[in-house]
Order: C-alpha cells, then sequence, then structure tokens
C-alpha cells in the first residue's frame, strides 16, 4: 500500500469547502440557515477572506472582532450562548452574510458506516414515523442543514434522528445533529493517520491486501451488500476497501468540522472490521480513534458507541468464532476511556439482514446512555448491565455486574447464554443462577472451571439476562486477552 501522504490544513479546507474568493468573507457551509450551535460552552466561528481584512461575527447582542492572518484564514470565538428562540448570525466584513434561523442547543456528531447513514425512510414503520415529523426544533446537517418534517425527515439518519428526538423530548432543547458515515468504511478510515501509523501491533491492519485477504466468501457477499447499501441513499456514498487509505475518511469528513462546537459523539460501525482476521484489534483502534478526535478538538466531549447487534444463524453450540463478537468486545473494551458509553443492542438485529430496521430501538438506548450521564436524568437508565468482574470457588464462577437498574433479571423462563470451561477450552452451556447483582455458573463436567463467556456469537439468539429497567447485559467473556 502507498504510504499516507501528509497534507496540510490549507490544502484540507480548499478541497472540503473549494479555494477561498477574494475579497469576500467566507463560511464552512456547517455555518447556514438553520443551523444549530451548542448551548453552554464557547462558540468557535470561522472562515476565509483576504489576508489583513476586519472581520466581525454577531448573535444574540455579543459580537466579536478579528483581523484575517496571511493564509486568509480568520477564527472569532462567541462566549457561550443560552437557548432563546430562532436567532441570526451576521458576519461582516468586505461583504456581509446574515445566517437565519439559528437555534442554541445540543449538537452531537454522527458517524459509522451504513447502518448510521440508513436513513428514517428505510426504519421500521415509516409512513407513521413521518405522519409524526414534525419537530421544528430536530435538525441535521449534511450537505445543508435540514429542519425535521414529515416532508424532510426520510433521509435523516434514523439512528441519529431517533437518538435526537429522545434527547429533544426529554431535554426540551433544540438538537443538532450532524451526519458524517460511509457505508463499508472500517474504522481507520476514520482515524488520522498520525495517530494510527506508528501503533505497533496495528501494522498488520495497513499490509497490502490484509482485509481482502481475510474475508470467507460470506463474508466478502456481507461486505459487497453493505456497500451496495449505502450507496443507495439518497446523495450519500459508500467507500470500497480497495480504494480507500487509513485517514481518508478522518480528512474528508471529520477533520473539516474542527472545531466545530459539539456536545458529543454517536458512533454506529464495526461491521467492516468485523469480518477481518484483525477484528480482535477493533478496540484498540476505537481507544485511539476516540483520543485523537478529542486531541483535535482539545475536549474529552462524551463518545457512545453502539454494540452490534446479531446477525446470522442463531447461534446452536456454547461458543461460536466470531469477528463481530471479537468487535463487540472492542466497544465494551472502550468504557476504560473517560466519558464513553455503550448502547447494547442484542434484540434489535436480523438474522439475514445486516442493516436492521429496528433504529428506533437503537436510537432509543443511545439516548438512554446520553440522557443518564450527559444530562443526569435521574428517572433514566444508562445502560444494561455490564460485567464488573469476577472469582472462582470451587466448581462454581461468580460474575458481579453493574448497572443492575431494578435488579437482574432472567427474561422468559430459565437464565441461558452462558458457557463455561475448564483448562481443556471444552466449552459447555453452563448452569447460570442470579444471586443479588451476580450470576452464579457451573456446570457437573467442569469441576474446576478457568473461564466463563456470555452471548459470545455471531447471532447470540439465546441470551436473556436483562435488568430491571429493561436493557439487555452486554456479551462478554472472563478469558479476554
Amino acid at each position: 500500500m502507498r504510504k499516507p501522504y501528509a497534507i496540510t490544513a490549507a490544502v484540507l479546507l480548499a478541497c472540503f469547502f473549494g479555494a477561498p474568493a477574494h475579497a469576500r468573507v467566507r463560511l464552512p457551509p456547517i455555518f447556514s440557515d438553520h443551523m444549530v450551535l451548542q448551548g453552554g460552552t464557547n462558540v468557535p466561528v470561522w472562515g476565509w477572506a483576504d489576508a489583513g481584512e476586519h472581520v466581525a461575527v454577531a448573535i444574540a447582542g455579543q459580537s466579536k472582532a478579528t483581523v484575517v492572518g496571511a493564509d486568509g484564514a480568520w477564527r472569532v470565538t462567541l462566549d457561550a450562548l443560552k437557548a432563546d428562540g430562532a436567532l441570526t448570525l451576521t458576519v461582516s466584513g468586505s461583504n456581509t452574510i446574515t445566517i437565519q434561523d439559528v437555534l442554541i442547543g445540543e449538537v452531537w456528531l454522527c458517524s459509522g458506516q451504513s447502518n448510521m447513514v440508513l436513513p428514517v425512510s428505510k426504519a421500521r414503520d415509516y409512513a407513521g414515523e413521518q405522519s409524526a415529523a414534525r419537530w421544528p426544533l430536530i435538525r441535521i446537517f449534511q450537505n445543508k442543514w435540514l429542519v425535521c418534517s414529515p416532508e424532510t425527515v426520510g433521509v435523516f439518519s434514523a439512528a441519529a434522528y431517533f437518538f435526537g428526538r429522545d434527547i429533544h423530548q426529554k431535554t426540551g432543547l433544540p438538537v443538532g445533529l450532524i451526519e458524517r458515515a460511509a457505508g463499508g468504511s472500517p474504522i481507520e478510515l476514520w482515524t488520522s493517520w498520525d495517530a494510527q501509523k506508528d501503533v505497533p501491533e496495528l501494522k498488520p491492519v495497513f499490509a497490502p491486501k490484509a482485509d481482502a485477504a481475510a474475508l470467507s466468501p460470506e463474508a466478502a457477499a456481507q461486505a459487497q451488500s453493505d456497500r451496495k447499501q449505502a450507496m443507495g441513499v439518497e446523495g450519500r456514498q459508500a467507500v470500497t476497501g480497495s480504494k480507500t487509505r487509513p485517514g481518508q475518511l478522518y480528512d474528508d469528513r471529520i477533520a473539516p468540522l474542527i472545531p466545530y462546537a459539539i456536545r458529543g459523539v454517536i458512533w454506529y460501525q464495526g461491521e467492516a472490521n468485523s469480518y477481518t482476521v484483525h477484528a480482535d484489534l477493533y478496540g484498540r483502534q476505537l481507544a485511539i480513534m476516540i483520543a485523537d478526535w478529542r486531541k483535535h478538538w482539545g475536549s474529552t466531549f462524551p463518545f457512545v458507541s453502539v454494540q452490534l447487534p446479531e446477525l446470522g444463524q442463531p447461534q446452536t453450540v456454547p461458543v461460536e468464532s466470531s469477528g463481530r463478537a471479537l468487535v463487540r468486545e472492542g466497544v465494551l473494551q472502550s468504557l476504560s476511556l473517560p466519558q464513553t458509553g455503550m448502547a447494547v443492542t442484542l434484540g434489535t438485529g436480523e438474522a439475514t439482514n445486516n442493516h436492521p430496521t429496528n433504529k428506533q430501538e437503537v436510537g432509543r438506548r443511545l439516548a438512554q446512555w446520553a440522557l443518564a450521564t450527559v444530562y443526569a436524568c435521574k428517572d433514566v437508565a444508562a445502560s444494561g448491565p455490564l460485567p464488573a468482574g469476577h472469582t472462582i470457588t470451587g466448581n462454581r464462577v461468580v460474575i458481579s455486574f453493574t448497572h443492575t437498574d431494578g435488579g437482574l433479571v432472567a427474561r422468559d423462563g430459565p437464565l441461558k447464554g452462558f458457557a463455561i470451561a475448564g483448562s481443556d477450552q471444552k466449552w459447555v452451556w453452563a448452569d447460570a443462577q442470579i444471586s443479588g447483582t451476580t450470576v452464579v455458573v457451573s456446570h457437573p463436567s467442569v469441576p474446576a472451571p478457568v473461564a466463563v463467556r456470555y452471548a459470545w456469537a455471531g447471532n447470540p439468539a439465546s441470551c436473556n439476562l436483562f435488568n430491571g429497567a429493561g436493557l439487555p447485559a452486554s456479551p462478554f467473556r472472563t478469558d479476554a486477552p
């Protein structure tokens, strides 16, 4: 693979937004009518003009001014703004730009691959959702800002829209959703090259033909389906692994947004990485990407990921070799970083469809974490049960859990989905019993257990551990490397 080359900020900006016109003040497209600005924090506004030109930015009674630098770029930082109806933003230099219908609210960057791209028009019950989509305080930025209405909601990212709708309904605040997603895109495309190029354990990911050589015929067919699905969505493109370089989507779709003020990020990706022999590296890659974005923004903003739902034939053996299970584990591992969350989406998938339509529940579970943690809503459970450690006593493994809101529950019958093994690594379905905030796991044929796994399969159909808030437990293994 050809070594990725260095790209200057000026080149990036020119490629994304076009070269600046002489003698006229210009703004990035995201600063336009119907935009949402993040409330409660300083708000950068930037653009281009001739060197030495004086530029002033005014909104809500405050004005900030600067002089354009020698490189033709300028930037001001507005003081924190409060939600106060529709406002007008004015940028003045040799010309004046007036941006109408500006709201102050909650701005979330929504990124990932085709399940983030998938629009409301392809989600479950589109007719009902369309008729009910009268939320003028919810907006989405794709190529321009769109105000939510029955006429526009069909092209909104479904996962992002249902997340944003729950945030708006619960908080009453305007919500701006910035969609930056591409079908078929592995995570290494979304991380800056500088952040990952020197990480020793990632070297195999960048080897020529690493992904293509690793795909089974079934996985290759699913990856192609993933890309075709994204390519069919209005105005948005898929990417193909053979024609991309690590860092490309960061350069093209993330860097040009920086430093736009955001509340946080929702992330729905991982399918592309689950098709490769490097799925076990996903947790490391996700952690690097989160740190990379936060570094460039200069903010430890909240970051919540979707843990992939079930896909493929239902699990029939206690443990299955599965790239999808490894990617789920990687998302779970990312919770060791500050201000990170995870939406467990088991129960929302479809065995034969990599683009399941129940994005309402995906958005709801993402919003649950944000409402409970970012917005401090006391009546909302942030997550389903998460493993918090284990002890081995005799022939029993006792696993403790956090996020047991309302108590651990075995839904619809005896507790299922746990497998146990001794040092011989012969896995058998385990006997599992709930005991307070723990689950006790054993089996007569395993007198000296060393490990337990739960829901460890591409489609772990037999798992049924929930908390009292109705949220499912995360898949996990106690023998993680």
